[in-house]
Parts: C-alpha cells; sequence; structure tokens
C-alpha cells in the first residue's frame, strides 16, 4: 500500500511538471537596448521629485552640490500633494 502512495504521489509530480512545459513555451523577444537606456535622454517628470542636474531623486536624498549639503524634502508650506524642495543641511 505503501508504494502505491508513493509510484502515485510520483506520478503526479511528474504530470505536474509536464503540464508547466505545456503552459510556459520558450519565447525569445528582441527588444532593442534603447528601451533599456536613456542614452542621453532626459529624465521624466516627477511630481514626488526633486530634480538636480537632469537626475530626480526622491523625498530624504541627499547631495552635495557647490559644497554645500542638500536634502530633499516636503514643502510644508504648500497643501495637497506635497511637492518635494531641496534645503540645506547643516554640518
Amino acid at each position: 500500500m505503501h508504494r502505491l502512495f508513493i509510484a502515485a504521489a510520483a506520478a503526479m509530480v511528474s504530470f505536474a511538471a509536464l503540464a508547466n512545459q505545456h503552459y510556459r513555451p520558450d519565447v525569445e523577444v528582441n527588444v532593442p537596448p534603447e528601451v533599456f537606456s536613456s542614452s542621453g535622454q532626459r529624465a521624466q517628470p516627477c511630481n514626488q521629485c526633486c530634480v538636480y542636474q537632469d537626475q530626480n531623486y526622491s523625498e530624504g536624498a541627499v547631495i552635495k552640490a557647490e559644497g554645500v549639503l542638500l536634502q530633499c524634502q516636503r514643502d510644508e508650506k504648500t497643501l495637497s500633494t506635497n511637492p518635494l524642495v531641496w534645503r540645506r543641511v547643516k554640518p
């Protein structure tokens, strides 16, 4: 009885593996490299980002610009979407 159970379980696993191969065809999609690289294009506009030298930065990001540390923070003075602004970080 025990051997019959093991044989049945092994058969089910084999059938499942075959079924997976049936539903997952080997497909090759040729995509040009330009799709994955900006290649000199400007960054996309971002509503919840700080921008420096055409790069988008998220809230909390810290950069050094001309020797000054800046952090991307929410603008408390603005209502609704809370746009982000650069604020000087004191060392």
